[in-house]
């Protein structure tokens, strides 16, 4: 590990000073815990089930077995294909914390497609040339982020959904470059953490152009 680490810590803390392995092994820990401690009871038959296979499976007594759940999500950096891309805050983040767009995948839908309609559901605004980026398992609870880019015109209306978003705006190259210079905070802005997906996409297009 090359740091210390405090007792009390969460993924999100901990992540930032973690090797990429101990970090992997650390959400994988987190995920399963979570999928247990909500996974109690068989769905097809309610009995009751126990863990079995060191942890990754349980089974109940009529010998229904159940695996862990991973639930994709697709996390988007929308940009005009120059030097502006879209950041916005969800009402319970911290004051000034923005973030890349996100949303999670619905029955039959393709990742393409969810991307276009998060896009339109959260800001109102339509998006294309949706281009894959990477991913990053995040067990909040047990999803899967897919990331994406996408462009949008800038000149269409940002229109933040009511409950959701509660700010969305175009932020030009050279602040997100001045507020990841600061550490991640400046001008008003908190970006997502280093150890996450959003915060990595976020570097990749500030360092680009």
């Amino acid at each position: 590990m090359p740091g210390p680490v405090a007792d009390g810590h969460g993924l999100r803390e901990l992540g930032a000073v973690l090797t990429d392995t101990d970090a992997g092994l650390l959400t994988a820990a987190v995920a399963v815990l979570g999928w247990h401690r909500a996974g109690g009871y068989c769905p097809r038959c309610g009995l009751a089930s126990r863990p079995r296979a060191d942890g990754w499976a349980r089974v109940c007594p009529n010998g229904h077995e159940e695996f862990p759940r991973t639930d994709p999500a697709v996390i988007v950096l929308v940009h005009d294909g120059a030097d502006r891309m879209v950041l916005g805050r969800q009402p319970s983040w911290a004051p000034g914390r923005y973030s890349v767009l996100a949303g999670f995948v619905e029955a039959g839908e393709s990742l393409e497609a969810t991307v276009v309609r998060e896009v339109a559901e959260e800001v109102g605004i339509q998006v294309g040339e949706v281009r894959y980026l990477g991913s990053q398992p995040w067990p909040f609870p047990r999803s899967l982020m897919v990331g994406f880019s996408a462009v949008a015109d800038p000149a269409a209306p940002l229109r933040p959904r009511d409950g959701e978003i509660e700010d969305a705006r175009w932020v030009d190259r050279a602040t997100v470059r001045r507020v990841l210079a600061a550490g991640g905070q400046a001008d008003g802005i908190g970006l997502p953490p280093s150890v996450s997906i959003a915060r990595r996409m976020i570097e990749g297009w500030a360092a680009a152009g």
